[in-house]
Protein backbone atom coordinates (compact mmCIF):
# COMPACT_ATOMS: atom_id res chain seq x y z
CA UNK A 1 0.00 0.00 0.00
CA UNK A 2 2.98 2.39 0.67
CA UNK A 3 4.15 2.05 -2.64
CA UNK A 4 0.96 2.45 -4.05
CA UNK A 5 0.66 5.36 -2.38
CA UNK A 6 3.99 6.78 -3.92
CA UNK A 7 2.78 5.95 -7.05
CA UNK A 8 -0.54 8.43 -6.69
CA UNK A 9 1.64 11.29 -5.20
CA UNK A 10 4.55 11.23 -8.07
CA UNK A 11 1.33 11.21 -10.67
CA UNK A 12 -0.36 14.37 -8.34
CA UNK A 13 0.93 16.69 -11.02
CA UNK A 14 0.89 14.99 -14.13
CA UNK A 15 -2.40 15.83 -14.97
CA UNK A 16 -2.44 12.12 -16.01
CA UNK A 17 -6.35 12.71 -15.77
CA UNK A 18 -6.10 14.79 -18.83
CA UNK A 19 -5.98 12.10 -21.79
CA UNK A 20 -9.22 9.71 -20.83
CA UNK A 21 -10.76 13.29 -20.20
CA UNK A 22 -10.60 14.26 -23.52
CA UNK A 23 -11.44 11.52 -25.12
CA UNK A 24 -14.66 11.22 -22.77
CA UNK A 25 -15.25 15.07 -24.22
CA UNK A 26 -14.35 13.85 -27.97
CA UNK A 27 -16.62 10.75 -27.73
CA UNK A 28 -19.37 12.77 -26.05
CA UNK A 29 -19.21 15.47 -29.12
CA UNK A 30 -19.59 12.50 -31.22
CA UNK A 31 -22.57 11.31 -29.50
CA UNK A 32 -24.26 15.14 -29.50
CA UNK A 33 -24.01 14.82 -33.35
CA UNK A 34 -24.60 11.32 -33.90
CA UNK A 35 -27.24 11.67 -32.53
CA UNK A 36 -29.18 14.84 -32.61
CA UNK A 37 -31.02 13.91 -35.54
CA UNK A 38 -33.16 10.63 -35.37
CA UNK A 39 -36.12 9.08 -36.55
CA UNK A 40 -38.85 7.32 -34.51
CA UNK A 41 -37.41 4.32 -36.00
CA UNK A 42 -34.10 5.34 -34.77
CA UNK A 43 -34.76 6.21 -31.04
CA UNK A 44 -36.58 2.83 -31.10
CA UNK A 45 -32.86 0.51 -32.06
CA UNK A 46 -31.37 3.52 -30.03
CA UNK A 47 -30.06 1.45 -27.18
CA UNK A 48 -28.26 -1.03 -29.78
CA UNK A 49 -27.12 1.62 -31.89
CA UNK A 50 -25.01 3.27 -29.16
CA UNK A 51 -23.62 0.06 -27.89
CA UNK A 52 -22.62 -0.56 -31.37
CA UNK A 53 -20.85 2.55 -32.14
CA UNK A 54 -18.93 2.94 -29.12
CA UNK A 55 -16.84 -0.06 -29.23
CA UNK A 56 -15.72 1.03 -32.49
CA UNK A 57 -14.87 4.89 -31.10
CA UNK A 58 -12.98 2.82 -28.14
CA UNK A 59 -11.17 0.74 -30.45
CA UNK A 60 -9.76 3.54 -32.25
CA UNK A 61 -9.13 5.85 -29.13
CA UNK A 62 -8.39 3.50 -25.98
CA UNK A 63 -5.17 1.96 -27.54
CA UNK A 64 -3.38 5.39 -27.59
CA UNK A 65 -5.32 6.47 -24.21
CA UNK A 66 -3.67 3.47 -22.19
CA UNK A 67 -0.31 4.69 -24.39
CA UNK A 68 -0.58 7.65 -22.76
CA UNK A 69 -1.51 6.56 -19.61
CA UNK A 70 1.47 3.76 -19.49
CA UNK A 71 4.47 6.03 -20.69
CA UNK A 72 2.98 8.72 -18.09
CA UNK A 73 3.30 6.29 -15.58
CA UNK A 74 6.78 5.03 -16.13
CA UNK A 75 8.58 7.55 -17.83
CA UNK A 76 9.01 9.32 -14.42
CA UNK A 77 11.87 6.74 -13.48
CA UNK A 78 13.41 6.52 -16.88
CA UNK A 79 13.71 10.89 -16.63
CA UNK A 80 15.35 10.43 -13.79
CA UNK A 81 17.01 6.74 -13.94
CA UNK A 82 15.84 5.97 -10.35
CA UNK A 83 14.48 2.53 -11.07
CA UNK A 84 17.55 0.84 -8.86
CA UNK A 85 16.91 3.23 -6.55
CA UNK A 86 13.50 2.33 -5.63
CA UNK A 87 14.39 -1.23 -5.74
CA UNK A 88 16.46 -0.08 -2.56
CA UNK A 89 12.87 0.16 -0.33
CA UNK A 90 10.40 -2.09 -2.35
CA UNK A 91 10.59 -5.37 -4.79
CA UNK A 92 11.07 -5.15 -8.42
CA UNK A 93 7.44 -7.19 -8.49
CA UNK A 94 6.18 -4.76 -5.79
CA UNK A 95 6.84 -1.72 -7.74
CA UNK A 96 5.23 -3.08 -10.81
CA UNK A 97 2.03 -4.05 -9.32
CA UNK A 98 2.00 -0.70 -7.99
CA UNK A 99 2.59 1.13 -11.12
CA UNK A 100 -0.30 -1.23 -12.50
CA UNK A 101 -3.04 -0.69 -10.19
CA UNK A 102 -2.26 2.75 -10.23
CA UNK A 103 -2.33 3.06 -14.04
CA UNK A 104 -5.64 0.84 -14.11
CA UNK A 105 -7.29 2.93 -11.35
CA UNK A 106 -7.50 5.88 -13.90
CA UNK A 107 -8.84 4.30 -17.07
CA UNK A 108 -10.93 2.19 -15.47
CA UNK A 109 -11.91 5.43 -13.85
CA UNK A 110 -13.06 6.82 -17.31
CA UNK A 111 -14.76 3.53 -18.74
CA UNK A 112 -17.07 4.02 -15.50
CA UNK A 113 -17.93 7.46 -16.42
CA UNK A 114 -18.15 6.79 -20.14
CA UNK A 115 -20.21 3.70 -19.23
CA UNK A 116 -22.71 6.26 -17.12
CA UNK A 117 -22.52 9.14 -19.50
CA UNK A 118 -23.85 6.67 -22.49
CA UNK A 119 -26.53 5.47 -20.12
CA UNK A 120 -27.60 9.43 -19.06
CA UNK A 121 -27.02 10.44 -22.68
CA UNK A 122 -29.61 7.46 -23.95
CA UNK A 123 -31.92 8.47 -21.38
CA UNK A 124 -32.34 11.89 -21.91
CA UNK A 125 -32.14 11.87 -25.86
CA UNK A 126 -35.11 9.77 -25.51
CA UNK A 127 -34.55 6.59 -27.07
CA UNK A 128 -37.33 3.59 -26.48
CA UNK A 129 -37.70 1.98 -23.30
CA UNK A 130 -35.67 1.61 -19.90
CA UNK A 131 -32.15 1.66 -20.10
CA UNK A 132 -30.97 -2.17 -20.92
CA UNK A 133 -28.86 -2.73 -17.66
CA UNK A 134 -28.05 -6.55 -18.99
CA UNK A 135 -26.24 -5.20 -21.97
CA UNK A 136 -24.74 -2.11 -20.66
CA UNK A 137 -23.12 -4.16 -17.85
CA UNK A 138 -21.40 -6.21 -20.58
CA UNK A 139 -20.67 -3.67 -22.44
CA UNK A 140 -19.11 -2.40 -18.99
CA UNK A 141 -17.12 -5.72 -18.23
CA UNK A 142 -16.36 -6.21 -21.97
CA UNK A 143 -14.81 -2.94 -22.26
CA UNK A 144 -12.90 -2.81 -18.73
CA UNK A 145 -11.22 -6.07 -19.86
CA UNK A 146 -10.00 -5.34 -23.08
CA UNK A 147 -8.85 -1.73 -21.91
CA UNK A 148 -7.05 -3.13 -18.97
CA UNK A 149 -4.99 -5.73 -21.30
CA UNK A 150 -4.12 -3.21 -23.70
CA UNK A 151 -2.79 -0.71 -20.91
CA UNK A 152 -0.94 -3.93 -19.13
CA UNK A 153 1.15 -4.28 -22.44
CA UNK A 154 1.84 -1.04 -22.99
CA UNK A 155 2.51 -0.46 -19.70
CA UNK A 156 4.88 -3.58 -19.76
CA UNK A 157 6.82 -1.54 -23.00
CA UNK A 158 6.92 1.49 -21.26
CA UNK A 159 8.99 0.47 -17.87
CA UNK A 160 11.43 -2.28 -20.11
CA UNK A 161 12.22 0.17 -22.72
CA UNK A 162 13.25 3.98 -21.48
CA UNK A 163 12.27 5.36 -25.13
CA UNK A 164 8.43 6.30 -24.79
CA UNK A 165 8.07 6.82 -28.52
CA UNK A 166 8.08 3.53 -29.17
CA UNK A 167 5.22 2.60 -26.33
CA UNK A 168 3.11 5.64 -27.81
CA UNK A 169 4.14 4.54 -31.64
CA UNK A 170 2.72 0.71 -30.64
CA UNK A 171 -0.40 2.48 -29.23
CA UNK A 172 -1.52 4.25 -32.66
CA UNK A 173 -0.36 0.67 -34.40
CA UNK A 174 -2.96 -0.54 -32.15
CA UNK A 175 -5.96 1.57 -32.30
CA UNK A 176 -5.44 0.90 -36.22
CA UNK A 177 -5.38 -2.25 -35.54
CA UNK A 178 -8.52 -2.05 -33.60
CA UNK A 179 -10.51 -0.29 -36.03
CA UNK A 180 -9.47 -2.38 -39.26
CA UNK A 181 -9.84 -5.86 -36.81
CA UNK A 182 -13.33 -4.96 -37.42
CA UNK A 183 -13.70 -6.58 -40.70
CA UNK A 184 -11.59 -9.12 -40.12
CA UNK A 185 -13.09 -12.89 -39.42
CA UNK A 186 -13.71 -13.55 -35.33
CA UNK A 187 -10.84 -16.09 -35.34
CA UNK A 188 -8.04 -13.90 -36.46
CA UNK A 189 -9.60 -11.04 -34.08
CA UNK A 190 -9.32 -13.33 -31.14
CA UNK A 191 -5.15 -13.09 -31.82
CA UNK A 192 -5.06 -9.96 -31.10
CA UNK A 193 -5.70 -7.94 -27.94
CA UNK A 194 -7.33 -4.81 -29.35
CA UNK A 195 -9.49 -6.46 -31.61
CA UNK A 196 -11.59 -8.13 -28.58
CA UNK A 197 -13.40 -4.90 -28.40
CA UNK A 198 -15.13 -6.40 -31.95
CA UNK A 199 -14.97 -9.66 -30.77
CA UNK A 200 -16.97 -8.91 -27.84
CA UNK A 201 -19.56 -6.83 -29.52
CA UNK A 202 -23.25 -7.27 -27.83
CA UNK A 203 -25.04 -6.08 -30.89
CA UNK A 204 -24.92 -6.53 -34.71
CA UNK A 205 -26.15 -4.23 -37.53
CA UNK A 206 -28.20 -5.62 -40.59
CA UNK A 207 -27.98 -3.37 -43.30
CA UNK A 208 -30.07 -3.50 -46.61
CA UNK A 209 -28.91 -3.06 -49.92
CA UNK A 210 -31.97 -2.25 -51.39
CA UNK A 211 -33.81 -0.34 -48.75
CA UNK A 212 -31.23 1.29 -47.17
CA UNK A 213 -32.06 0.59 -44.10
CA UNK A 214 -30.01 -0.23 -40.76
CA UNK A 215 -31.19 -2.60 -37.99
CA UNK A 216 -29.20 -2.90 -34.72
CA UNK A 217 -29.95 -5.77 -32.68
CA UNK A 218 -28.71 -7.74 -29.53
CA UNK A 219 -26.77 -10.90 -30.36
CA UNK A 220 -26.20 -13.52 -27.62
CA UNK A 221 -23.06 -12.47 -25.97
CA UNK A 222 -19.47 -14.39 -26.37
CA UNK A 223 -18.19 -15.43 -22.81
CA UNK A 224 -15.53 -17.72 -24.85
CA UNK A 225 -14.06 -14.21 -25.82
CA UNK A 226 -13.96 -12.88 -22.62
CA UNK A 227 -12.54 -15.81 -21.42
CA UNK A 228 -9.78 -15.66 -24.35
CA UNK A 229 -9.01 -12.08 -23.12
CA UNK A 230 -8.84 -12.45 -19.85
CA UNK A 231 -6.08 -15.13 -20.24
CA UNK A 232 -4.23 -12.63 -22.31
CA UNK A 233 -4.26 -10.34 -19.49
CA UNK A 234 -2.79 -13.26 -17.12
CA UNK A 235 -0.39 -14.27 -19.63
CA UNK A 236 0.99 -10.95 -20.23
CA UNK A 237 0.51 -10.20 -16.24
CA UNK A 238 3.00 -12.64 -15.57
CA UNK A 239 5.82 -12.55 -18.63
CA UNK A 240 5.91 -8.39 -18.22
CA UNK A 241 6.28 -8.91 -14.40
CA UNK A 242 8.68 -11.38 -14.91
CA UNK A 243 11.26 -9.59 -17.20
CA UNK A 244 10.85 -6.50 -15.30
CA UNK A 245 12.23 -8.45 -11.99
CA UNK A 246 14.97 -9.93 -14.40
CA UNK A 247 15.73 -6.76 -16.23
CA UNK A 248 19.01 -4.76 -15.32
CA UNK A 249 18.44 -1.52 -14.25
Amino acid sequence: MKVLQMEFYKLKRRKIWLAPLLMLTAQLLWGLWSFSDMSAKELSQGWANILYNFPMLNAMMTPVIAAVIASRAADIEHKGNTYKLLQTVASPGRLFDAKLLCAAVWLTAAIVLQTVTITVFGTLRGFAGAPPVDEIALYFVSTLAVSLTILLFQLILSMLVPNQMIGMILGLVGAFIGLFSLFFPQSFQKLLIWAYYGVLYTVRMDWDRATRVVDYYFVRYDSTGLLCICLFFIALYAIGRRLFIRKEV
